[in-house]
């Protein structure tokens, strides 16, 4: 049975969607400027085998839109609340894509007795190193035509992809028409800090980490390789055609490579 949850973190509300299940638990972190509502197929194809946590990550979705605290400390600290509250402090598997995949790799690294397992499709511990790279992207966010009139208008600028589609799925309706549930400004401040190389806690890492990329990902092959090379630990699997956003448009794959993985984890325990 579904439910829905907000947990109080300090000033900060983090709305959690449990679709329950009985088995380990799994914690789902979607990407910047999406929300939990993208990985509900992906919570789906786990919940018969697991019980499947989805957070709407501060300034995303249904949690608290306008943060005061941007930092990468204050998203690990939204997801070490929501397992101490929901899940009683017992171990979880991780799952994150992106900026998801990111917070979930330094979740795992500062609380590694939280954490059992870590699965990161499309995420790195070092962003773009091109300073105006969040600037750009803040710049692009603020130039959509908002409020859409209506779904139509809204599928006309951003187009029919799987991650349009994605953001039309999560669009608010307000009085004045479809809004998108995050801030420009805000997503140009959480992407900064992503940028920032966080190699030190990526090389101290513990947890049994999959790293998932796709074939037509945002990194380049020297970046994959980099990530596997300073933690060589690491396993790495890569996903056929997809893109960046590999569990839209990738999705059997995805969903087969990880449930391979979380249910060859499960029986090793």
């Amino acid at each position: 049975m579904t439910t829905r949850t907000v947990i109080q973190n300090e000033d900060v509300s983090i709305a959690v969607t449990d679709r329950g299940g009985d088995g380990p638990a799994v914690v789902l972190l979607h990407g910047l400027a999406g929300s939990s509502r993208e990985l509900l197929p992906t919570a789906d194809a786990l919940t018969g085998s697991f019980r499947v946590l989805l957070v709407d990550q501060r300034g995303h979705g249904d949690s608290t839109r306008r943060p005061a605290d941007l930092s990468r400390r204050a998203f690990v600290d939204d997801v070490v609340t929501v397992i101490e509250h929901l899940l009683l402090g017992q171990k979880v598997a991780l799952v994150g894509q992106s900026m998801g995949a990111h917070t979930a790799f330094l979740t795992a690294s500062a609380r590694p007795d939280l954490v059992d397992r870590l699965v990161m499709l499309e995420g790195h511990v070092a962003g773009n190193d091109r300073a105006e790279g969040a600037r750009e992207l803040g710049a692009w966010f603020a130039s959509w035509p908002t409020p859409f009139a209506d779904v139509e208008s809204a599928r006309a600028f951003l187009g029919a992809s799987p991650l349009a589609q994605a953001w039309i799925d999560g669009l608010e309706c307000t009085h004045s028409g479809l809004r998108p549930r995050f801030d420009p400004d805000v997503m140009e401040r959480t992407i900064a800090a992503v940028h920032e190389p966080r190699w030190t806690e990526w090389e101290s890492l513990t947890v049994p980490t999959l790293a998932v990329f796709a074939e037509h990902g945002m990194f380049t092959t020297e970046q994959k390789d980099d990530l596997i090379r300073r933690r060589p630990g690491t396993r790495r699997t890569d996903i056929p055609r997809g893109s960046h956003d590999a569990h839209l448009d990738a999705f059997d794959a995805w969903v087969r490579i990880l449930r391979d993985y979380l249910g060859q984890d499960h029986a090793a325990r």
